[in-house]
């Protein structure tokens, strides 16, 4: 009998070894995305409580302003002196409003008196896309206290559920 030299693997096998190949990547991708999602908001509940301390320290800086609701006031300067415009108390990503998947942005704030000084703040982080870049809204104002909400950003300040 003569020996055959065709070495190499038939259709049949090279199906399988897809077809497992498929399965295990149809049990990691799901897990890979939650993960993903999770490190995003992981990360926007840091950018909020950075939030919080920049506000206290340009409050403590700039008392005659207060507090500040725009995040360009907290920002780096473009020349080397820090003013209440550009405080230099947050890194220009956080400054530019995205940040891992969120938006952040000002809610209600608090001015009294003249002149203008701002009593209080309120900071809204809202997902870009609502289930591939976060899932929950979060929120945090003058208490320092970070809540969020399920479903909606606008009642993430009323009931929101505290971190």
């Amino acid at each position: 009998m003569k020996k055959s030299k065709t070495k190499g693997f038939s259709l049949i096998e090279l199906l399988i070894v897809v077809a497992i190949i498929l399965i295990i990547a149809a049990i990691a991708i799901p897990n890979l995305l939650r993960s993903r999602i999770a490190a995003n908001e992981a990360s926007t509940v840091g950018s909020l409580r950075t939030l919080n301390t920049a506000e206290v320290t340009y409050n403590s800086t700039y008392p005659q302003v207060g507090f500040t609701c725009t995040l360009a006031d907290m920002a780096p300067p473009s020349s080397g002196t820090p003013t209440s415009t550009a405080a230099g108390l947050i890194d220009a990503n956080l400054a530019g409003g995205n940040k891992a998947g969120y938006t952040l942005a000002a809610g209600t704030c608090n001015v009294v008196g003249t002149p203008a000084v701002t009593v209080s703040y309120e900071w809204g982080a809202t997902p870009q896309t609502v289930g591939t870049t976060g899932q929950r809204y979060f929120c945090t104002d003058t208490s320092g206290v970070i809540k969020f909400h399920d479903t909606s950003a606008t009642t993430c300040q009323t009931a929101g559920v505290p971190i």
